[in-house]
């Protein structure tokens, strides 16, 4: 008998009928639109969503039904920064909603059986941002056109389509049906579908098939090649078809905002999305705000431009030191400053590498007792009180309030100020000597000096660093701060040449059971604290050195569970299992989280949280905030 996956009850309970407007009456036509509908250019509203579009229930999320028009102005560094667009409208197959839960968006619902069989259902009636029909077909040609096309993916499909070297099963069930399986247990598959940047498994079959030697006529294919200046078809291919970053104005999309401007430039211009799928308990298509441009200049100078009214909705580039500064425009720059929790599991976090090449250290680092006396031996109280005014939680790197998973003694563990217990176990980790400055000395005579690596990154990062430098000297080690650029110092940790390295910590701290606890555990070489058994599991032990800490072995292993598992009561008991190893054995040492993040919201912008937590993971930044229900109450009045 087959059992069905929690998540899929979920998922179909979370699907909602579309609300209905009263018989006679119709919602209106966003301005921007209307004259397009009245001179024929475009459908009307009724036949430009789907039969059973995504209903919003604004009011029921506490906030304020909204109305059409107004242009949003946010301000980013780079050219590169357009990406903001795809993150913030958050348009998935499927999205983690606040709760961490995850639920149908562009799909109408998803079918699971036994965690290996998904059924994807389509909404009928849903198009492209040109009035195109999104269906399987969208679905078959990213497979087999694109995934499985040796110049377009020498590698093969993405990575999260195979489940221990098996490659999934696909198949068109009809034209709004489309079905992936495999012999085990997927439960990866869902979240990556929902991630902030999300395994993309269809694309715009109708406009990509004219860059696609299989489709396109010859001698046109040669001619558009030699316009854009590519190599050949497979790079043109790959240049039209690029979404996450939206540099192409052509590409037909799905989110709530299609972009106008094609790069380079200084100065980008997002429309509202005439099929967008979403619309409000009224029956109003969403998004309600009809435009959204990105200004492009020099990063350092963006919190003067916003603490001058230049931005509508701006956190980027903002930093916990520019608050002051913030705060004083607000009445000039019409604007209110908000603070939100970051996301991390640590603001900043030291990272021992367990895989420093220097066997002395190396012992040193790989004892426990050495890993809890130095977190043991911060001051993380003081470090709040003059870095963030008191404003941030003194804890370990590890999840925080707001996920199901979280558990007080994950953050309180070995994060309490003690130099005398962190003296006790340091001595009993065999450096109970020191020299006539109280500096211990390693088993092999040397002095306790460890140097730090870090990529300077802000100044609340170097300023941390020189608290805890003055707290560990305390207990007989002395430390040392190496700035250096971020390629660096990831080959200086990835080589074994850095014996400790400074990063955030954990990317997701609002973790559901659902998500891979892939950061808990050794698997890829990225990871500061052990990046050669990161790239062995990474490689299948092809490159890198085989854990042989038993610790780390049984992450492993768990990690291996997880992604066998069929329920979530399954994978909450795996995740909880890494969580206290991890608190244990202090593999990385937290110092604060829930640092605050400012966010500057303009005075005319509604619907815009009070409070919320800023992260790239889960959350898309302010994407589970649904930017496409923000609303200007001064729309049309400029």
């Amino acid at each position: 008998m087959r059992r069905s996956n929690i998540l899929a009850l979920m998922l179909l309970l979370v699907c909602s009928s579309v609300a209905v407007a009263a018989p006679g009456r119709y919602p209106p036509e966003p301005p921007l639109l209307r004259t397009d509908v009245d001179i024929n250019q475009m459908p009307a509203l009724a036949d430009r969503l789907p039969d059973h579009p995504r209903v919003i229930d604004v009011a029921g999320m506490g906030r304020e039904p909204g109305r059409y028009g107004g242009t949003m102005r946010m301000l980013m560094g780079d050219q590169r920064d357009i990406r903001a667009i795809s993150i913030y409208g958050y348009t998935r197959l499927v999205v983690f909603d606040t709760a961490g839960k995850i639920v149908p968006d562009i799909l109408e619902k998803v079918d699971v059986e036994d965690g290996r069989i998904f059924t994807l259902h389509l909404r009928k009636g849903h198009k492209w941002s040109d009035g195109w029909p999104f269906t399987s077909e969208d679905f078959r040609y990213f497979w087999e056109d694109m995934a499985n096309n040796e110049r377009l993916s020498p590698g093969g499909p993405p990575m999260q389509l195979y489940v221990d070297g098996e490659i999934a099963k696909f198949e068109v069930v009809d034209e709004t049906t489309v079905r992936f399986s495999w012999s085990k247990p997927n439960p990866s598959f869902l979240p990556a579908l929902a991630g902030a940047q999300p395994l993309e498994i269809f694309v715009p079959a109708h406009y990509l098939r004219q860059f696609h030697q299989r489709y396109a006529d010859p001698i046109r294919l040669g001619a558009i090649i030699r316009q854009e200046r590519v190599k050949d078809w497979g790079a043109l291919h790959d240049r039209m078809a690029r979404s996450y970053r939206p540099e192409n104005p052509e590409l037909p999309m799905l989110g709530p905002w299609i972009p106008r401007t094609k790069p380079p430039a200084e100065f980008f211009v997002f429309d509202r999305n005439p099929y967008f799928h979403r619309v409000d308990e009224r029956g109003w298509q969403l998004p309600y705000v009809d435009r959204i441009t990105i200004s492009i200049g020099t990063s350092s100078l963006i919190p003067a431009k916003v603490g001058a009214g230049g931005s509508d909705l701006q956190a980027r580039y903002l930093r916990f030191d520019n608050y002051t500064f913030l705060k004083e425009g607000e009445e000039r720059g019409n604007y209110t400053v908000r603070l939100w929790e970051r996301g991390e599991g640590s603001y900043v976090a030291i990272f021992p590498n367990l895989n420093v090449k220097d066997p002395s250290w190396r012992a040193v680092l790989r004892d426990v007792n050495v890993r809890r006396a130095l977190s043991v031996g911060i001051n993380r109280r003081d470090i709040n009180q003059v870095i963030f005014f008191g404003l941030a939680h003194e804890g370990a790197n590890t999840i925080i309030p707001g996920s199901a998973l979280y558990d007080s003694k994950y953050d309180g563990a070995w994060a309490q100020y003690d130099p005398a217990l962190a003296n006790q176990l340091l001595d009993a980790a065999g450096l109970a000597k020191r020299d006539d400055d109280g500096i211990r000395l390693l088993p092999d005579g040397r002095r306790a000096e460890i140097t730090i690596e870090t990529a300077g990154n802000s100044t609340e990062e170097t300023d941390i660093l020189e608290l805890v430098a003055y707290d560990w000297e305390k207990i007989g080690i002395k430390l040392f701060v190496r700035a250096t650029q971020t390629d660096l110092l990831r080959r200086s940790v990835s080589s074994g040449n850095a014996m400790m390295s400074v990063w955030p910590g954990i990317d997701n701290a609002i973790p559901g059971p659902d998500m891979a606890p892939d950061g808990l555990s050794p698997s890829n070489s990225m990871q500061f604290q052990w990046p050669q058994w990161g790239q062995f599991v990474e490689t299948g032990g092809q490159v890198g050195e085989k854990p042989d800490l038993p610790a780390a072995q049984e992450l492993i292993d768990l990690q291996q569970r997880w992604r066998q598992s069929v329920t979530t009561e399954e994978r909450q008991a795996i995740w909880q299992r890494m969580l206290q190893i991890n608190a244990d054995e202090v593999f990385t040492i937290g110092i604060v989280n829930r640092a605050s993040q400012p966010v500057v919201v303009s005075n005319h912008l509604k619907n815009v949280p009070e409070v919320g937590i800023f992260s790239f993971e889960p959350g898309a930044y302010f994407g589970v905030y649904m930017p496409d229900t923000f609303w200007f109450d001064n729309a049309g009045k400029e």
